[in-house]
């Protein structure tokens, strides 16, 4: 959708209408309206402009950081130091074109899926997108529409879920004139209503602005902690690099074309400058590959979540099985109606009900019956009785739906009966009379008249798609409104591990037996849309990463309490719309792929992280330890440019984009600093132990400095090896490509990058330290190790008592 701001017309008082509902707003009608600004068109887009992608990639504080630290280089005419800055301007465009990329792709799923409505206009119903809704429109509203605009019931009745505007879960019944509010649903029935107020003038646009005002968005686990990591280095690289500034130039004496360079150099070592980028094109290329495969993110954040999920919660209908439904066998209980007679009913009974599901749709299909009666007044099905009724004259009704909920101290005989249709897989429905109108309410005594048993055909691509969570250790949930026997069965076939293990969702009453049913159970039957809910907060109190999928209005709660969020997008309006992803040709076996997706960005976004975080450590250290003892940075920012280039920069672009699907464990940051940590201490013991040796023997500084690049170099390569373990040919070629280019920069084009030829006693001292490289990472590795044993050991289980107790309080 396009910005209000871009296509509003100014506003001009026009004449208000209730159309008659038969015939709607003429065309002339709806001319003036859209002309007048009159259109349903919502005050802010969701998709960043091209402007704004361009700004937030060029406007950043290490941008700016970089430029005055060009400006200081340019000053003392220093020019050939300026390497680093080509290096900042080639990662700038990257951002943008890969993000516009990801906008294009993005923008043209959004269209594909956006909303629609259907409207009465010149006597034609027609299907149009919400943002060309008008006020005065006529829409047709049923189950599963998400309300556009406030409007007015005119003509019929729904029940309506107001959940996503006033966080209650219950149901409220709209008839005629009552008012209809933007952002809520329908639950079940139909109606005709016109709308009142439309765009910003909504009550779910005023409620947005205000949020939006007040909340800033959600950021996932991996961009918080990436914001924070900068933030920090942020606070500290400016008074860092003031004094290692005044230290080399006022305290040890340097030069000030010697202090500058050398200062630039520090703090350009602690800038992680392409990590944000990195994982800013990493997500977009995800975005754009998820597209390609008809997944629309609404929420790039989800994909981090994604690739930590565990546990993922689907429904029977639409997932395991296909969409469709057909009727299969149809069994009269009762001794004085004939099979002839029931379907006689079934097809009156029917005939009054709305489709608004696909078991109801099954059964208009399978009874079409011509039939002179018509009925008084109807309930159309609800996720809270399981059940739709028809009343008729002299309080003659007609209930079906689910057995337990219709008759719950059903006779031993039927329960058996129903029993063996369910161990079948087969949905079974029961029809009863009741002799009189209960309205709302479930009849007392009704009587039995038939069994209706229903099926779908499992899906082709099931047991693989399963089979692919199962080898990914991610646990499946099924939770379905059906019979528990029935999706079991079906769960069995389809290859779901331990789907014997199921329970009826009506014996589940308190939180403790769902937390304990959730750690057991694998099937869930007869679940109501707020139990959904519960499960799913249940898992996440337990420490799981849950994906809930859904496609239906009773999904809604659990959609939205889920850490990742999946919808279809055959489903309703209102569960696309909350959901994070939608899959929008509505095929669960492509699943696998976005999962992995999730996993591929986020595992390789912490490998790239980590040889970033190496650089970071280093230069910190030394920085910090450049306060108290008379220690210059040794590396000029040309030599670091060299080294940042060969084993971070161009690696981590390659490698964030490889094949990768481990499942996500831990924190990103502490995964990350654990990697790089090892890594980073060894640059500063080589490094210090250098400089202490050039100090001691009277090394020559350019000798120095040169033994100092190399180091760090073999570091850094060392630290490459170990992010690219496992080998395969494309990392193989990656880091042999970037090794020669190292030595062709040392060896061809040293004194490009004032590297000089080292003496005897200089390479003595060279080898002694690279020798000692990997017994430090070892060394380190090896305490780290020590050291996260110790706080699993002792300190986690203390802490976690700790906050138990204080919880408790």
């Amino acid at each position: 959708m396009k910005k209000q701001a871009e296509i509003q017309p100014q506003r001009v008082e026009i004449e208000r209408v209730t159309p008659p509902i038969e015939q709607g707003l003429t065309d002339s009608q709806v001319r003036i309206r859209m002309e007048n600004g009159y259109t349903n068109v919502m005050p802010e887009d969701t998709s960043h402009s091209v402007k704004q992608i361009i700004k937030s990639n060029v406007f950043t504080f290490f941008n700016l950081l970089f430029i005055l630290l060009a400006a200081a280089i340019i000053a003392v005419g220093s020019y050939k130091n300026l390497l680093f800055m080509p290096v900042v301007i080639v990662n700038t465009v990257i951002g943008i074109v890969q993000e516009l990329r990801a906008k294009k792709v993005l923008d043209q799923l959004t269209v594909i899926s956006a909303p629609h409505a259907t409207v009465v206009r010149s006597g034609q119903r027609q299907q149009i997108p919400v943002d060309q809704l008008v006020i005065d429109d006529l829409i047709v509203l049923g189950a599963g529409n998400q309300i556009p605009a406030d409007a007015i019931v005119l003509n019929g009745q729904v029940q309506v879920n107001e959940s996503l505007i006033t966080g209650e879960s219950d149901e409220v019944t709209k008839n005629v004139d009552d008012s209809l509010y933007s952002g809520s649903y329908v639950v079940s029935g139909y109606c005709i209503a016109v709308l009142q107020q439309v765009g910003a003038d909504s009550f779910a646009a005023r409620l947005t602005i205000e949020a939006k005002q007040k909340k800033k968005k959600t950021q996932s686990e991996m961009l918080r902690a990436l914001s924070r990591l900068i933030q920090v280095i942020g606070f500290l690289i400016i008074p860092l690099g003031l004094i290692v500034f005044y230290r080399s130039w006022k305290v040890l004496g340097n030069p000030l074309t010697d202090s500058v360079v050398s200062t630039v150099a520090s703090l350009i070592g602690m800038i992680p400058e392409g990590l944000y980028l990195l994982t800013s094109v990493a997500l977009a290329v995800s975005v754009i590959r998820l597209g390609q495969k008809k997944t629309l993110v609404h929420d790039m954040g989800c994909i981090d979540t994604l690739a930590r999920v565990d546990v993922l919660c689907v429904d029977k209908t639409g997932t395991i099985t296909e969409p469709d439904m057909m009727v299969t066998d149809l069994r009269t209980i009762h001794p004085n109606y004939s099979d002839s007679e029931i379907r006689h009913i079934l097809g009156f009974v029917t005939g009054a009900l709305p489709a608004e599901n696909i078991t109801m749709q099954a059964l208009k299909a399978e009874y079409d019956i011509p039939s002179p009666r018509r009925a008084v007044s109807i309930l159309p099905f609800s996720s809270v009785t399981k059940c739709s009724a028809v009343f008729f004259e002299d309080n003659e009704s007609y209930y079906i739906g689910a057995p337990e909920f219709l008759m719950p101290q059903m006779d031993e005989t039927l329960q058996q009966t129903i029993g063996q249709y369910a161990e079948q897989g087969k949905r079974v429905l029961l029809l009863t009379r009741a002799d009189e109108a209960y309205h709302g309410a479930l009849p007392e005594n009704p009587v039995p008249l038939a069994l209706i048993m229903l099926m779908n055909p499992i899906r082709a691509e099931a047991k693989s798609t399963f089979g692919f969570f199962a080898e990914q250790g991610v646990n499946i949930k099924v939770i379905s409104g059906d019979n528990p026997l029935t999706v079991s069965r079906i769960a069995e076939q389809a290859g779901i591990a331990n789907a014997a293990k199921y329970v009826d969702a009506t014996t589940l009453t308190t939180d403790e037996l769902i937390d304990e049913a959730m750690e057991t159970y694998t099937v869930f039957g007869r679940v109501t849309p707020e139990q959904k809910r519960q499960f799913v907060l249940s898992m996440k109190k337990h420490g799981h990463h849950v994906a809930m999928t859904g496609d239906g209005v009773n999904d809604l709660l659990a959609l939205k309490s889920a850490d990742c969020s999946i919808a279809m997008a055959s489903g309703s309006d209102a569960a696309a719309q909350v959901s994070q992803l939608v899959l929008l040709d509505s095929n669960f076996a492509a699943m696998p792929s976005v999962v992995a997706e999730g996993r591929r960005v986020v595992n390789n976004i912490e490998r790239a992280a980590s040889l970033f975080l190496v650089k970071n450590i280093f230069s910190f250290f030394v920085a910090f330890l450049a306060l108290f003892i008379p220690l210059t940075y040794p590396l000029t920012p040309m030599q670091l440019s060299l080294i940042s280039t060969l084993t971070i920069g161009t690696p981590s672009f390659f490698l964030a984009l490889a094949p990768n699907t481990e499942r996500v464990k831990g924190h990103f940051l502490k995964n990350v600093l654990f990697k790089a940590m090892p890594a980073g201490l060894t640059n500063v013991f080589l490094i210090c132990g250098t400089l202490l040796f050039a100090y001691v023997f009277k090394m020559p500084d350019d000798e120095s400095s040169t033994i100092c690049v190399i180091l760090m170099g073999f570091v850094g390569f060392l630290m490459l090896w170990r992010v690219c373990t496992p080998f395969n040919l494309k990392r193989r070629v990656l880091w042999g490509t970037m090794f020669a280019g190292f030595l062709i920069g040392v060896l061809g084009l040293g004194r490009f990058f004032d590297l000089t030829s080292l003496s005897l006693g200089s390479w003595l001292v060279f080898i002694v330290f690279m020798l000692l490289a990997v017994p430090t990472i070892r060394t380190i590795t090896q305490i780290m190790n020590y050291g996260a044993d110790l706080i699993n050991k002792y300190i986690s289980p203390w802490m976690r008592k700790v906050k138990e107790k204080w919880n408790e309080r």
